[in-house]
């Protein structure tokens, strides 16, 4: 990391700390104003991470701060990545995949999930987010013990009375499957007792039901104010109103091709037992 970007980054830190100190706040509280993990107001005031706009503007909002204030902060933000850019970094390389995807989640009270491949990060087991944090470039063993940790305490929000989660995924992404079979088994398990939970909605689009548009990626809408698009290296936070619509009118579509209910749970059992079988093929 060059010198420059460092002491940029540092700055940004030492000023959203000085904030946070006049406005009486503890890093806990202002973690949870903002709707973020406290390690990220940690690692974001020593220097140690770069957030991104949607972060920094959930901090300033959760701060109080004015208009001259809230836009100062925002300006260092730019001033780390222009020096990024200078010296050939990359920002989002600071937070590895998946990470923002869950900070965005715990803000929100409505989240809309639509995933093509792998399952939505509020529906995976501890062992098969370890195995997708591993998978993520830059995550050496203790990064994904913390990340696979925190993910798995993200979760309980779905237990939250006034939050709302809709699920719609593939049913190529319940046969897209890490680690064995016994993975997947404890994995659909987890997806069936989910499914009667009051505050989530869970549909699948079946393989014999045509998609109404061919999906690219997986994307998780967060209220009706930005949308966290994945890639595999990383996660892009969009809060432009046109983008959002955009993707909300995408999510509808899946929406209505999927199935809900006894249906759902129907085609869970059925994949259930055909990873069952599958296991006991599997020599130990």
């Amino acid at each position: 990391m060059g010198s420059e970007r460092r002491e940029r980054m540092r700055a940004l830190g030492v000023r959203l700390r000085a904030l946070r100190m006049d406005a009486g706040l503890t890093g806990a509280v202002l973690a949870q104003r903002a709707g973020v993990g406290q390690p990220t107001v940690s690692k974001v005031e020593n220097g140690r991470m770069v957030p991104s706009r949607d972060v920094l503007e959930r901090l300033a909002r959760a701060l109080d701060l004015d208009g001259l204030t809230a836009r100062e902060v925002l300006d260092l933000l730019a001033e780390v990545e222009a020096a990024a850019a200078d010296s050939g970094e990359s920002s989002e390389g600071d937070v590895p995949a998946g990470l923002l995807l869950d900070e965005a989640i715990r803000g929100a009270r409505l989240v809309r999930s639509f995933q093509c491949v792998v399952l939505p990060a509020m529906l995976q087991s501890a062992e098969y987010a370890r195995h997708v944090f591993a998978s993520a470039p830059k995550m050496d063993a203790e990064a994904v013990g913390r990340a696979v940790a925190a993910r798995v305490e993200r979760q309980s929000v779905l237990y939250e009375p006034g939050r709302e989660s809709v699920f719609v995924l593939t049913e190529g992404v319940l046969r897209t499957w890490p680690g064995t079979p016994s993975l997947m088994l404890a994995q659909l398990d987890r997806l069936l007792a989910v499914e009667s939970l009051s505050t989530v909605r869970f549909g699948v689009i079946p393989w014999d039901r045509p998609v109404p548009l061919m999906p690219r990626h997986g994307f998780t809408l967060c209220d009706r104010r930005a949308v966290v698009v994945e890639a595999f290296r990383n996660e892009r936070v969009s809060e432009d109103a046109n983008e959002v619509a955009s993707f909300e009118e995408m999510f509808s579509r899946f929406e209505r091709a999927a199935v809900f209910g006894p249906e759902v749970r129907e085609l869970l059992l059925r994949v259930l037992k055909e990873f069952r079988d599958l296991a006991d093929t599997v020599t130990p």
